[in-house]
């Protein structure tokens, strides 16, 4: 970890809970304000909010959502993350999305670990994550970084010419 990289606490009222029809359109401004995601980006993390909601963990896509205690409707951040199929104990994360205002607060932190405490739990031993090499993904990058995720693999020009596709990789078990 970097020297200089100082954890905030994170404020000790919020909590994690599952997916609630009432965090749709939430998740939706937050992915929308995080401003890295296209339009097709935009609707397909929506399109697994609503799989989710209609079939719960039989959609393949689990969801952490993390909300304020006390006030149910404040939604500061979400992971969704799933068994990769075919495999033994390897996991993905799908998304994890930190309100705007929210970040930089350990947050972020808090609910990576959460997920990682999950998968364990239901038997994973890996999470992958996949993101991409633009410019405006470096506070991510170096976010999965600093919580012990290597780069296991990048697929150059995957998303686009000069935007690769990089793969996050950490052992959990």
């Amino acid at each position: 970890m970097n020297k200089n990289f100082h954890e905030k606490r994170p404020d000790p009222k919020m909590r994690i809970r599952k997916l609630e029809q009432q965090d749709r359109d939430r998740i939706e401004e937050m992915v929308i304000a995080s401003g890295n995601f296209n339009d097709v980006e935009i609707a397909t993390a929506l399109e697994l909010v609503d799989d989710a909601l209609e079939e719960g963990e039989k959609s393949g896509y689990i969801f952490a959502v993390l909300a304020d205690e006390k006030e149910h409707a404040s939604v500061h951040g979400y992971a969704c993350y799933g068994p990769v199929p075919l495999t033994q104990g390897a996991w993905d994360l799908y998304w994890i999305v930190i309100d705007r205002a929210a970040q930089r607060k350990g947050l972020g932190r808090l609910l990576l670990e959460y997920v990682e405490r999950d998968v364990i739990k239901r038997g994973g031993r890996m999470l992958l994550i996949e993101t991409s090499s633009q410019e405006t993904y470096s506070a991510t990058i170096r976010f999965y970084e600093t919580r012990g995720y290597h780069l296991e693999a990048r697929l150059r020009n995957f998303y686009r010419i000069g935007d690769d596709k990089l793969v996050f990789q950490k052992e959990l078990a």
